[in-house]
């Protein structure tokens, strides 16, 4: 559970806060660019079935003609909206630093 507040925790590390959405970055398993996920607490989130928290499913896709691939992701909040548990198929949670840095080559290219 520490490693999920660290990722996901104060910090910034993989989510940032600045609206009532938290933002998530991930990475194509067979693309170099980085895609941002904005989830919204209050419109993204379905109630689970046994209503003691919510779920969301997101479905992104790189816009990168070479890489087409399609990234699934799953993520897991308590009652209170906070985020439990996530999990990313077709891809890999990074950092909002690896996002930058990868918009910084977009930028110098």
């Amino acid at each position: 559970m520490d490693f999920l507040k660290k990722l996901f925790g104060g910090g910034g590390a993989a989510v940032s806060r600045g609206d009532s959405g938290i933002y998530f970055y991930i990475r194509p398993h067979t693309c170099k660019e980085v895609l941002r996920v904005r989830i919204d607490r209050n419109n993204d989130l379905s109630a689970t079935d046994d209503n003691s928290g919510f779920f969301c499913r997101k479905l992104a896709r790189s816009s990168d003609y070479h890489c087409n691939r399609q990234v699934e992701i799953e993520l897991w909040f308590d009652a209170n909206r906070q985020l439990q548990n996530s999990e990313v198929m077709g891809g890999l949670m990074v950092t909002e630093a690896d996002y930058e840095a990868w918009l910084a080559t977009q930028e110098s290219a």
